[in-house]
């Protein structure tokens, strides 16, 4: 089974309230309001840290869940807000940089 990759989209604007996430699709404009568990999920979304450890590190330590339904959770609700384009998810990981910047991204000048 490989591995899964995931990164918050640069172009989602983002605030914590109360222990959740609020957070704004840049596409459409769309509010989506984040549970803890997926607060947890969006913050740890680093594009290096694989999907697994995420799990492992930092979901089942909160909450009482075996880590193979855990993992299958994670991953089901990693590609459903990649499917409203919060999240980036891929088998490789991601390279994160400051798209403001106009730098190219995973390139050297």
């Amino acid at each position: 089974m490989s591995k899964l990759y995931v990164a918050r989209n640069p172009r989602v604007a983002a605030r914590g309230i109360g222990g959740e996430m609020m957070i704004m699709s840049g596409r459409d404009s769309t509010l989506f309001t984040l549970n803890k568990t997926a607060t947890i999920l969006w913050q740890a979304a680093d594009g290096a840290t694989p999907l697994d450890e995420i799990v492992q590190q930092r979901i089942c330590p909160e909450f009482e869940v075996q880590p193979t339904e855990a993992l299958r959770d994670a991953e089901t609700l990693a590609r459903e807000l990649a499917g409203h384009g919060i999240l980036q998810v891929s088998e490789e990981p991601i390279p994160t940089g400051n798209p403001a910047s106009g730098e190219p991204q995973g390139e050297k000048r």
